[in-house]
């Protein structure tokens, strides 16, 4: 398996891997469009269309030639200052619980820090999170888009934080779904 940065001819697969990864999930986004595909698949392709798309942290996990996974992340903000918002995080059903995403996860986390960033936002499950340095963001003094989400809204602070907490705002397209 190979962990790359997207290529413009991988757009059709991720949104394929997403829609079928998101297809079943309990906490899936409902489709745009009746019948479509899941949140998830469209918001990959409205976040492409945003400034805070960094085409570097659009990652994807290829093997035999085929995309298996994709993780993405943009630009968000913890009050005005630029942080990260990861999210989707992508695998095919058929090859979920064999690493995939946890090489994504890492391969991102890496290619975050060597660009300098302090911090990266999520809503996610803590247990699988955790394992990643994922914390509750409120120990950062981090504070939710919807304070409902506790402790499923995470963050992990990176070499570049300076410690400041703040409101996290994802990139304009989050607020779609």
């Amino acid at each position: 398996m190979e962990i790359r940065p997207e290529q413009p001819e991988d757009v059709d697969a991720i949104r394929a891997v997403t829609a079928d990864a998101f297809r079943t999930a309990a906490h899936s986004a409902p489709p745009v469009e009746p019948g479509g595909d899941p949140g998830e698949a469209t918001l990959v392709a409205w976040l492409r269309e945003d400034p805070g798309w960094i085409p570097e942290l659009s990652l994807v996990a290829e093997e035999d030639g085929r995309i298996i996974g994709h993780v993405v992340a943009t630009r968000a903000l913890l009050d005005e200052r630029p942080v990260l918002g990861l999210g989707p995080l992508s695998v095919l059903p058929d090859h979920q619980r064999s690493g995939v995403g946890s090489a994504l996860l890492r391969a991102l986390l890496d290619a975050a820090g060597a660009r300098g960033e302090s911090l990266i936002g999520l809503l996610g499950d803590p247990r699988y999170y955790g394992r990643f340095g994922f914390v509750p963001a409120a120990e950062l003094g981090v504070i939710a888009p919807d304070p409902s989400w506790g402790a499923f809204f995470q963050a992990r602070a990176l070499a570049a934080h300076d410690g400041r907490g703040g409101a996290f705002r994802y990139a304009p397209p989050f607020d779609r779904l």
